[in-house]
């Protein structure tokens, strides 16, 4: 589990980067600023690592990209997974 969590603890700091849609909704004060929110994720989160016995990484790279749309190849991979059943039963309810 450690080690998950340090492999892909670098793709949970993007929530708290705000891309130039965000920042104009919240200088328009339409929508809360996300670097705010980031705080209180890490208290919430950490209490959760401290029962579970782990340890938050060290901060360092935060990777960036997503909200722009520039992803890497895998999320093709799990695009397609996750579309198997409406593209296999299109009349399906869920």
């Amino acid at each position: 589990m450690q080690a998950a969590l340090d492999e892909l603890w670098r793709y949970a700091g993007e929530m708290f980067v705000p891309d130039a849609a965000e920042v104009a909704l919240v200088e328009a004060g339409i929508a809360a600023d996300v670097r705010a929110l980031e705080a209180p994720w890490h208290a919430a989160v950490d209490a959760v690592l401290a029962e579970a016995t782990l340890a938050r990484p060290p901060a360092g790279y935060v990777q960036q990209g997503g909200k722009q749309g520039r992803h890497t190849e895998h999320l093709g991979h799990l695009l397609a997974e996750m579309q198997f059943l409406q593209r296999a039963y299109p009349d399906a309810r869920w």
